[in-house]
């Protein structure tokens, strides 16, 4: 189905990132980088990301895990510093046994988005890493059987950079030297999901 006119297609935001409702998104933890102090008092709400598939540190639903639709959740964030030029996205598990599993790495994502709907298509936006399963775009949590509770954090970046110049396919240490020195604000979310 077309998007609406003057609607971002992936989004469903207009080119000011408004929906023209307020969102009823649960505010979550909001993360930080060093260097960055959270504004106080009446000033702007600091960089923070969001999703309305579940709670801050609470159980992620089975539609976005190997065990259900294997889909990324709905995220959206809000709040970054004023001198943005893009975005960019990973979400990972630190918990998984040989160390940290990148699950999702995107990037060049333009500073006017502030939203990614539920089932991201990886090549419809931004510049897409490969992810620890070796393909592009999200892989849900798949812990090992047995393994516990992992925690799967998804990390949004707010850039001076409008292109960070990395190739598609790139995986997480191109990353981390790319966003080197160009990384504004960080927000995250958690979640969890365990296999049994």
């Amino acid at each position: 189905m077309p998007a609406k006119p003057g609607l971002h297609p992936i989004s469903g935001r207009d080119d000011l990132g408004k929906t023209g409702t307020a969102p009823n998104f649960p505010q979550l933890e909001i993360g930080g980088c060093p260097g960055f102090a959270a504004p106080q008092g009446g000033n702007p709400m600091p960089f923070q990301l969001v999703t309305s598939a579940f709670i801050e540190g609470g159980e992620i639903p089975k539609l976005y895990t190997c065990e259900g639709a294997n889909v990324s959740p709905p995220l959206e964030w809000s709040g970054e510093p004023s001198d943005t030029k893009g975005f960019a996205l990973i979400a990972d598990d630190p918990d998984a046994p040989a160390g940290t599993w990148n699950h999702w790495l995107l990037w060049d994502i333009p500073a006017s988005i502030h939203a990614l709907a539920q089932g991201f298509k990886s090549g419809t936006l931004g510049v897409s890493g490969a992810s620890d399963f070796g393909r592009p775009g999200y892989g849900g949590p798949c812990p090992p059987r047995g393994h516990g509770p992992h925690r799967y954090f998804f990390k949004a970046y707010a850039l001076d950079v409008e292109s960070l110049n990395l190739r598609a396919g790139a995986r997480r240490a191109e990353l981390d030297r790319a966003m080197r020195n160009h990384v504004l604000a960080q927000a995250q979310l958690m979640g969890r999901y365990e296999r049994k």
